[in-house]
């Protein structure tokens, strides 16, 4: 009775609930957390102060999304984004299939070459929405295309933002008595990776694959439509913007930080004359217009986390659940990747999880004489769990930024739904496979 009762447990359900009751995800993480905090016997005030406290924690990261939304909208004005949507458009025809392996494409290049995150999809995706109609494309296979290109990299490619998850793994990993190598991490995590690939084809082949009828919307009101026109060659203006592009990603690999990668970029597209120094304003406002809730979102996402912490309520759990692992190390395994599933869906980042979950992970691997590879993989789908799924989740969010442009892609039943099941049910099988056979 007490797992019921557990503060994570309520609040997580809740969330959920209030989610798929069509709240919105702002709204649900708040209350959510206030209901953490009073059932694991915080006082309002207290519950308050540590969620205020704990959106500190995802400070970096709103900050990266707001100056990357600034330097997608950037891209925007440099006619670039819509020169690759209107390539795009031209090289598919009516091949559907195609457009979405595109998507998944260019979703892993944000993560791993040109880190702006998704800070793409806002831009790139509402033109590419008459397309979709045209092929009577079902959104959902698209949100799984993207989601895909958004997730598996950063599990099994060391580059980007996978370098940056695979490193939060080995550390935390060592400061838990594990000495694990930053390199050795995609070593293991491949087969992680295979396992939502074939979620991402089951999707496309299988679930979503038959036609689906939207209203075809006139979505957008800036200078996409006036691009018409032009040229679709490359000039000065679009060279510069990919340099800074390319300079984000060298100088956030440099110094780890995104933000200042992310200025270094926008400081060459303005001091290049890319675009004019007076649109300064504009561009930051339409940054903070693409991101900005994504990134007030990841803000409260933080603060639930540490409410959550604060409650005990995830020692708790733990504590009650470790009974039942006993030497078994496929249940053992099965009731972690439930802990993480429960936790990750409630923070709503995989990133933010893996210092939780390797306390108490690692501790139980060495116990159970599992390997070093073994552990890899149980702490990185752990934290991974949920990320595909959650209402929090940049992962579920960027996607329906762009998809929801004309206001028929729904954030829950038509994005988080459809991850959730096409990514966590295969993470949750290979890692299980991945506990007997490293």
């Amino acid at each position: 009775m007490s797992i019921i009762l557990n503060p994570v447990i309520i609040s997580v359900v809740l969330l959920c609930i209030l989610c798929l009751c069509r709240i919105n995800v702002l709204l649900a993480i708040i209350i959510s957390a206030i209901t953490a905090g009073l059932t694991g016997g915080l006082g309002i005030n207290k519950v308050m102060n540590t969620f205020i406290t704990g959106m500190g924690g995802n400070s970096e990261t709103a900050l990266s999304y707001i100056l990357l939304g600034t330097f997608a909208a950037a891209m925007t004005h440099t006619g670039l984004a819509t020169i690759l949507a209107k390539k795009i458009a031209a090289i598919i025809a009516d091949k559907k299939i195609m457009l979405l392996f595109i998507l998944a494409g260019i979703a892993i290049l944000s993560q791993n070459l040109i880190p702006v995150h998704i800070a793409f999809i806002p831009i790139l995706i509402p033109p590419l929405l008459h397309v979709m109609n045209k092929l009577k494309l079902d959104r959902r296979a698209a949100a799984c295309s993207l989601a895909f290109g958004l997730k598996a990299p950063y599990i099994a490619i060391p580059a980007g933002f996978g370098l940056i998850f695979q490193g939060l793994i080995a550390d935390n990993m060592t400061l838990n008595g594990m000495q694990v190598l930053k390199n050795d991490v995609w070593k293991s995590t491949w087969i992680l990776g295979i396992a939502m690939f074939l979620g991402f084809l089951t999707a496309i082949f299988i679930s979503y694959r038959k036609p689906r009828k939207y209203i075809d919307c006139k979505v957008s009101k800036n200078e996409l439509e006036k691009e018409d026109e032009k040229t679709l060659k490359l000039n000065k203006n679009h060279y510069i913007t990919l340099l800074g592009a390319f300079a984000t990603l060298a100088v956030q690999l440099w110094t780890k930080s995104l933000p200042l990668g992310a200025l270094v970029g926008l400081g060459i597209v303005f001091g290049g004359g890319a675009v004019s120094h007076r649109k300064m304003d504009k561009l930051i406002n339409e940054g903070i217009g693409l991101m900005g809730y994504v990134a007030f979102v990841m803000l409260v996402a933080a603060g639930f986390a540490l409410v959550l912490k604060e409650t005990g309520g995830i020692d708790i759990l733990v504590n009650t659940i470790m009974p039942f692992m006993q030497n078994n190390k496929i249940i053992a395994t099965s009731l972690m990747l439930f802990l993480g599933l429960f936790i990750t869906m409630g923070i709503g980042t995989s990133f933010g999880t893996i210092p939780i979950l390797a306390v108490l992970f690692i501790p139980i691997c060495s116990h159970l004489g599992m390997s070093v590879s073994a552990s890899i993989v149980i702490l990185a789908a752990a934290a991974a769990l949920g990320d595909a799924g959650s209402p929090a989740s940049d992962t579920t969010l960027g996607p329906t930024a762009g998809l929801n442009a004309d206001g028929q892609h729904n954030h829950i039943w038509d994005t988080c739904i459809p991850t959730f099941l096409h990514y966590n049910i295969p993470l949750i099988i290979f890692a299980l496979l991945a506990a007997v056979l490293f």
